[in-house]
């Protein structure tokens, strides 16, 4: 029964709360989507870029999958464009 118990209580934690690690291919930046981001169209996200240092906002605009990772486009509020993610 504890067993039981335990296996439901990990598979309910929500995916929203692990960090998800990405690749820009335009800017040939590696990402960071930071962890407690609902990453769905329309939402705000906050994602960190290594090449410039810092943390960034943007807007979800789309989500497709592809293999084991998904293709998210995103936004970016700072700089005025899209960027596109090909996340793990």
């Amino acid at each position: 029964m504890l067993v039981t118990l335990i296996a439901v209580g990990l598979f309910s934690i929500p995916i929203a709360s692990l960090a998800w690690d990405g690749y820009d291919y335009e800017s040939g930046n590696y990402i960071e989507i930071e962890k407690d981001n609902l990453v769905r169209e329309g939402e705000e996200i906050e994602y960190y870029d290594y090449a410039s240092g810092e943390y960034r906002y943007g807007e979800v605009q789309d989500i497709q999958n592809s293999g084991s990772g998904a293709e998210v486009e995103v936004y970016d509020y700072e700089s005025g464009e899209y960027r596109n993610f090909d996340m793990d």
